[in-house]
């Protein structure tokens, strides 16, 4: 395709399979985009491609959103703020006049199945780097007709995976130069979607209970419930980045730089990682909207635009090309030789995960991030990203390396609101294996892993004022899920007579 044909940049497309020749009177069959990875409609490059598509072959379009039963564990916390977004989209996209199927089950089944039925002759798809949703296309890409097109469309990242680097890089410091130098290229306004030429006149979309099926996911992962600071859908995430009141780019922006390190500051936070992750909101939309404001605020711009474009790259870099971005194999050579030539060292304690995961340790700074985790789906930037003290702390108290990087892979999946996400991958690989670092001086336990302690956290800001905070957000989340327990008994005990 020629860029002068397309409505997508063709770098941003990649064709996972090309369909056998059409003949010459067969109508083009209809256009689907399977949603999975990139949760919105403005700023969508793989939607875009997917309508320009059909109004190039005068073909309509569907969008197709197949929800698993399970997925890396994730509970109520993450499947409500997901689910509630997509009812959203559900809603909206009746203005441009494209009909939405929610699928349930296998989609190595079900997204076959459907293309199947409604005929369709081309699928276009958004991009994971993530091992069970590339396991998966292979799948659909086999049980497919040889008729059907295949497009992968990155609409997640600023400069598309591929594009930027055909390796697994080394550090941020090896990939920001490729990234950079394309920008100008990638870093475009979006074209407006226009509403499809064609109308869709296949198989109707079926009534979708979004309450009901809301409620059930709630209820079966209740074990980690929603949280209320996060609104979830595309106008939420929009108000977070661009809102009058407190947006971050509009109210936040100026004490970025300076404060995004401070756990006392939370509010100095951008507070777009779940919009993010589940692509409610896209990285390339807060990048031009950032770009604007440069010239009052260049420092917290720069800042804000190297942690959104060129780490949040290197992530999905590492866990596309890294097969082993879970597990010590994962890990660059000498740090692996240094964790497995320390992993018998004697520890000062040794905590099992379930003390772990309820806070239960000597160090009430450790605690605090951890209860922040538990108790409000994520944990400042400092203390999970930034340094790890955290999962370093894990390495401290485990067993070994491999038992430290499961634990705080699952912690971090099973409580973070944008759990299973590279990012999140890469963090404890970074803290834990030493991946994207460098060897530093060896100590007992940790070998050559750059090393990080309670000490280093209190001469960078008040750490008892953090553990405050943190108890005291706390008191107040279980004083409210206690309330809601209670209405919940009573309305079972007393039910209102109709």
């Amino acid at each position: 395709m020629s860029s002068t044909t397309t409505a997508v940049q063709p770098g941003r497309i990649r064709i996972l399979k090309k369909p056998s020749l059409l003949l010459p009177d067969q109508t083009p069959g209809p256009v689907v985009y399977w949603m999975f990875r990139d949760q919105r409609l403005r700023d969508n490059w793989a939607l875009i491609h997917a309508v320009d598509l059909a109004n190039r072959t005068n073909a309509p379009v569907a969008v197709v959103f197949n929800l698993f039963d399970q997925f890396l564990g994730a509970k109520a916390r993450q499947l409500g703020f997901m689910l509630k977004g997509l009812r959203q989209i559900h809603r909206q996209i009746e203005s441009l006049q494209i009909p939405f199927f929610l699928l349930q089950g296998d989609a190595k089944e079900t997204i076959p199945e459907f293309m199947k039925e409604c005929g369709a002759s081309h699928l276009v798809t958004d991009f994971s780097p993530l091992r069970e949703i590339r396991s998966c296309k292979d799948e659909v890409v086999k049980r497919t007709s040889v008729a059907l097109a295949i497009d992968e469309v990155d609409a997640h990242n600023v400069v598309p995976m591929w594009a930027a680097s055909g390796k697994l890089e080394y550090s941020a410091r090896t990939i920001r130069g490729k990234i950079n130098k394309l920008l100008p290229e990638y870093l475009v306004e979006f074209p407006e979607i226009e509403p499809p030429k064609k109308k869709w006149g296949g198989m109707m979309d079926k009534v979708v209970d979004w309450d009901s099926i809301i409620d059930n996911v709630v209820r079966e992962g209740a074990e980690v419930p929603e949280v209320e600071w996060c609104v979830p859908g595309e106008d939420s995430g929009m108000e977070i980045l661009m809102g009058r009141q407190e947006g971050f780019l509009t109210k936040r922006l100026r004490n970025y730089s300076t404060d995004r390190n401070n756990p006392v500051k939370p509010k100095a936070l951008s507070g777009l990682s779940p919009y993010l992750h589940f692509g409610q909101v896209s990285a390339q939309r807060c990048a031009l909207e950032a770009r604007k404001v440069r010239s009052a605020y260049p420092q917290a711009v720069d800042t804000f635009l190297e942690e959104l474009i060129v780490r949040r790259e290197l992530s999905d870099n590492f866990c596309y090309y890294q097969p082993h971005y879970d597990s010590l194999e994962g890990a660059w050579e000498w740090a692996r030789k240094s964790l497995m030539d320390h992993a018998s060292d004697k520890r000062e304690h040794t905590y099992s995960l379930e003390q772990l995961e309820k806070g239960q340790t000597a160090d009430p700074l450790w605690n605090a991030s951890q209860l922040e985790m538990v108790y409000q789906g994520k944990m400042h930037g400092f203390m999970r990203q930034v340094k790890m003290y955290w999962a370093k702390k894990i390495l401290e108290w485990t067993k070994g390396p491999e038992e430290a990087l499961s634990i705080s892979i699952y912690l971090n999946n099973k409580y973070e609101l944008d759990g299973r996400d590279p990012s999140g991958y890469v963090g404890c690989m970074w803290s834990i294996c030493g991946v994207h670092d460098q060897g530093w001086k060896e100590r007992p336990v940790f070998g050559k892993i750059r090393y990080m302690n309670y000490a280093g956290c209190k001469r960078k800001f008040n750490v008892d004022s953090y553990i405050s905070y943190v108890k005291s957000l706390v008191s107040v989340t279980k004083k409210k899920r206690k309330a809601e327990e209670q209405l919940t008994r009573d309305s079972i005990d007393h039910p209102k007579a109709k």
